[in-house]
């Protein structure tokens, strides 16, 4: 079974059928989705989103790594990671 990936033009054209809105009025939508989750794990705050998900800033630890051309060790600083975590409707629909 191939995977198929649904971009964003794509996704902007499915949620413009779905709820009869022009294209660009779904396209903001989006922008303003991103936008918004964007600014708000940006602030330390989570977002969820019940029978969807959550998506969440995660702390990576500073570690040390290895260049893989030369093997030389390096040191790879702490950062903070968006995260996603699939919400209980959305493992039901894919398993479904």
């Amino acid at each position: 079974m191939g995977t198929i990936r649904v971009n964003k033009s794509q996704l902007i054209d499915k949620i413009a059928a779905d709820v009869n809105i022009s294209k660009a009025a779904a396209g903001r939508v989006i922008d303003a989705f991103i936008s918004s989750v964007s600014d708000a794990l940006k602030d330390g705050d989570d977002v969820a989103l019940v029978g969807f998900g959550s998506f969440i800033v995660r702390e990576r630890a500073a570690r040390t790594g290895r260049n893989p051309q030369t093997g030389k060790e390096i040191k790879i600083a702490a950062a903070k990671v968006p995260a996603f975590r699939a919400g209980k409707g959305l493992k039901d629909a894919v398993n479904a």
